[in-house]
């Protein structure tokens, strides 16, 4: 007997053992018995573990207002330096470029599905967690555009300490099967903008991302916001951003001016089909007049030899 069947069937018989009743069907782990309860939801069994989790189902439908009503508005201190959308300011540093990145997605969009899109570069430090960031906050700018932020990032989650939040619960926790989708998600000071953190450390990332529970959250969320930025960790690394670019329909990839190497670039560039590279966005490149010395963000699109373009 599997550890799923087996998980199963102890969920089945503590269930009937908690009303007083016996379970004349051990295997099943849905209750018909109580017409007003969630289903338990399926067991998943994380690859290269002993561990079965069954996570916790809603019973509530999952509607917009319901999430309002389970998200209350937290208090974030964003970092000022990096989350430029969240100043007063309209036209600091910065904003027009992620403005146009706002633009070419839609472009994008008008030919082709486009809602889930990862944002990943090839080394630590390139500044993909603030691409995603700013973008996020620069979609729901948009009368009544709604967008969600994940950070799927669980080797060395970032975005939390940018919006100034806390890391948990997060994403592990309902990988894991510990939180639902409303007890990870968060609502901050910026309307219509919600945000998942990495939620706590784990021993096998690349293994929680692959037991098919991200699949489940996106399908859930996905008919509730216009766009879903996922943060991932640096393709040319870990294998996390490729099986996360499998739940996604596009993948942006950030290089840092200067920095990146060529070679590196290329390699992670090729951990995606060419179907999933959306772009490439240039990040720190300094540019430099007789009034001020800035930093400025653009976007290019590498051709299929891994080459620079637009």
């Amino acid at each position: 007997m599997s550890r799923i069947h087996e998980a199963l069937k102890r969920a089945e018989q503590e269930r009937a053992a908690s009303q007083g009743g016996s379970s004349a069907d051990p295997g099943r782990a849905v209750d018909t018995a109580a017409p007003d309860a969630a289903p338990l939801a399926t067991a998943v069994e994380t690859a290269g573990s002993h561990a079965v989790a069954a996570a916790p189902a809603f019973s509530s439908p999952f509607t917009f207002d319901t999430l309002l009503a389970r998200c209350p508005q937290a208090s974030w201190t964003p970092d000022s330096k990096t989350m430029l959308f969240f100043n007063a300011e309209e036209q600091g540093y910065g904003t027009e470029e992620f403005r146009t990145l706002r633009s070419r997605l839609y472009q994008i969009r008008e030919k082709r599905p486009l809602k889930k899109v990862l944002v990943t570069s090839s080394l630590p430090k390139e500044g993909k967690s603030f691409v995603a960031a700013n973008l996020a906050q620069v979609l729901v700018r948009q009368q009544g555009r709604r967008a969600l932020l994940i950070d799927a990032d669980l080797r060395s989650p970032r975005l939390h300490i940018n919006l100034g939040t806390n890391s948990e619960p997060g994403l592990s926790e309902y990988l894991m099967g510990e939180a639902d989708e409303f007890g990870v998600m968060q609502r901050g000071p910026m309307e219509n903008l919600f945000f998942v953190p990495a939620g706590r450390l784990v021993s096998s990332p690349a293994e929680l991302v692959a037991n098919g529970r991200l699949k489940i959250l996106l399908n859930r969320v996905e008919p509730l916001f216009d766009w879903i930025i996922i943060d991932s960790p640096p393709a040319a690394l870990v294998s996390d951003a490729g099986l996360l670019a499998n739940q996604c329909d596009g993948v942006l990839m950030v290089v840092r001016s200067n920095a990146t190497p060529f070679d590196v670039a290329h390699k992670a560039r090729q951990e995606f089909r060419d179907k999933h590279l959306l772009g490439v966005v240039l990040n720190g490149v300094e540019v430099s007049s007789s009034n001020y010395s800035r930093y400025y963000y653009s976007t290019g699109y590498m051709n299929s030899k891994g080459k620079a373009q637009g």
